[in-house]
């Protein structure tokens, strides 16, 4: 499989013809919605790797759930479908996070491709992310560890190094992270 994928619009048939072409290029369909909300809890359950999302429906449109579905990584990407090529709706999918956009009615020449880039940049823009908040964390922590070492230092007299030393030898002692022992020492400050 190319990847799993969840169909959003109103209409059945278009629901019809866009699995008929996705399952032609073998992608699998694990969901299909015709409504926003229905979407959302589609998303929740499968974590797609894509969403083909149609802009009018009734409840809540493809855009608001669009912006709902990419705010809490429900998937991987989401590519937009709508009759209307009004520049309101694509920018206000570029604000949203919305990795394409497909005007209708859909032109397979341009629609698998469209579906594949989409896929890929949201792979990347997945794995960017992650790296981006892994390193927040280290940063974060490495705050805290700093700040406990100043502690430390102020608390016994010690050089920069020989306070590193005694929080590092507390945190194999008692077989914790730096990071957990630093923050009960900077909490009790």
């Amino acid at each position: 499989m190319n990847g799993r994928i969840v169909i959003v619009d109103d209409e059945p048939l278009t629901r019809m013809d866009i699995r008929g072409l996705l399952e032609d290029e073998n992608y699998e369909v694990v969901g299909e919605a015709s409504d926003g909300i229905s979407a959302i809890e589609i998303c929740r359950k499968q974590l797609p790797d894509l969403v083909i999302m149609d802009i009018k429906m009734p409840i809540l449109d493809g855009l608001k759930a669009s912006k709902k579905i990419m705010t809490d990584k429900l998937a991987k990407a989401v590519v937009i479908m709508s009759a209307h090529s009004d520049r309101h709706y694509i920018e206000q999918a570029k604000k949203y996070g919305v990795g394409g956009f497909v005007v209708k009615p859909v032109d397979e020449k341009s629609f698998i491709p469209t579906i594949e880039v989409s896929m890929a940049n949201g792979q990347v823009n997945q794995e960017l992310k992650s790296e981006v908040n892994k390193l927040a964390k280290k940063l974060s922590d490495r705050k805290i560890i700093e700040k406990a070492k100043g502690i430390i230092m102020e608390e016994n007299s010690l050089s920069e190094e020989e306070a590193y030393q005694r929080l590092r030898s507390i945190s194999m002692d008692k077989r914790c992270s730096m990071i957990d022992i630093a923050e009960m020492i900077v909490a009790n400050d």
